[in-house]
């Protein structure tokens, strides 16, 4: 059997008993769509987070979407982000009408270069959205201390950071909101489409929750705030995701445990070209992927699937090189680190379940196609 990158069959064997009761309790319930299985996720989500709200939602990219459109982005506003992201980052900004500005990445981790976004500054800035990417945090603090100068609003981007953490402050408490996904394959993950947004401002919580639910206030069949749309999150998800967030901090061990014994054992492998992941010494790692990084990245891969196994690439087209964007203004040599490593970097299998046997393969077959080239 391949191994794959995400290894959420494995989970769902592991935890199936439990899975099933929440979708049996919620069923039972009757209240399918809007009740106390979200309202208890929430108040969950944001004790984990130590920020006083959240607001479930339908996926990850509306998150975002629905934030911005809280934080008062309009049509014509501009956003700072980055290129090396998934695409909905970049939709999303799209999807309410704002303008994404991209600066280039730290070549080391892949993360926003924070010493590029004042030059990025214009009066139309409305936004800084910083992408905390594969487990790890932009450097926040040189970040945020920019924003204020220019009374800029920060929206985290922590679709790939649960349980990241920035000098000990965790993903999606540093800004005026974080942003989150729970598709499957995060590091929690619902079984479909959720997400979510966690701030500590009432004001910017209460628009969320209108937006969310057709601009509606708790007065159903009234709109009072222009560009809401129907984007609540499911009890069936939220349920799953409560008792799945108690189990949380223990999926993050297990990745740390598989990326230490992925940095031990492939360390020798640097002088033959292969890069590993560099963690900042004040962040916390979550490890949602472990990308390493090779010139021959693509001969590797092909490689590899000899020995049954697949790897992901995250992500070998970066958003500002793509037709859907072209409008934007931005083509090839733009971001040149962004571009050189999306050339290079692939993720080795990564998630909780992952044996130590399969990690043994794994290394070894990682091993013997490197040093065969």
């Amino acid at each position: 059997m391949t191994t794959y990158v995400w290894g959420y069959l494995e989970e769902y064997a592991q935890e199936r008993e439990d899975l099933l009761d929440a979708v049996d309790t919620v069923f039972k319930s009757g209240q399918l769509v809007w009740g106390p299985f979200a309202e208890a996720f929430e108040r969950d989500f944001a004790d984990y987070h130590g920020v006083a709200h959240c607001a479930g939602v339908d996926n990850g990219t509306n998150a975002i979407v629905l934030a911005l459109r809280a934080l008062g982005v309009s049509p014509g506003d501009e956003v700072i982000t980055v290129s090396n992201t998934a695409a909905p980052t970049v939709l999303a900004i799209d999807m309410v009408g704002a303008v994404p500005v991209f600066v280039d990445i730290d070549p080391k981790t892949y993360l926003m270069d924070v010493d590029l976004v004042e030059a990025a500054i214009t009066p139309r800035t409305r936004c800084i959205l910083p992408v905390h990417l594969y487990g790890q945090c932009v450097d926040m603090d040189p970040l945020q201390a920019l924003a204020a100068a220019h009374d800029i609003p920060v929206l985290e981007d922590c679709a790939q950071a649960h349980g990241a953490r920035y000098k000990g402050r965790i993903a999606g408490s540093m800004g005026q909101a974080g942003a989150f996904s729970f598709y499957p394959t995060k590091v929690l993950g619902a079984y479909g489409h959720a997400g979510a947004t966690i701030t500590d401002d009432p004001e910017i919580d209460a628009r969320l929750r209108r937006l969310r639910y057709y601009g509606m206030d708790e007065q159903q069949y009234y709109v009072v705030e222009q560009g809401g749309q129907n984007s609540r999150l499911d009890q069936v998800h939220a349920e799953i995701l409560r008792r799945k967030l108690t189990r949380l901090d223990g999926y993050i061990e297990a990745r740390r445990a598989i990326a230490a014994r992925y940095d031990e054992s492939l360390k020798d492998l640097l002088d033959s070209g292969l890069i590993l992941p560099e963690t900042v010494g004040y962040n916390e790692h979550s490890y949602y992927l472990y990308v390493v990084r090779h010139p021959e990245r693509d001969r590797i891969i092909e490689a590899m699937k000899a020995y049954d196994i697949s790897l992901n690439i995250s992500y070998p087209w970066p958003v500002h090189t793509m037709t859907g964007f072209s409008r934007f203004g931005y083509g090839k040599g733009d971001l040149p680190h962004t571009e050189e490593v999306a050339g290079e970097i692939f993720s080795l299998p990564m998630f909780p379940s992952l044996g130590e046997s399969k990690q043994a393969e794994i290394i070894e077959a990682l091993r013997t196609t490197v040093e065969s080239l």
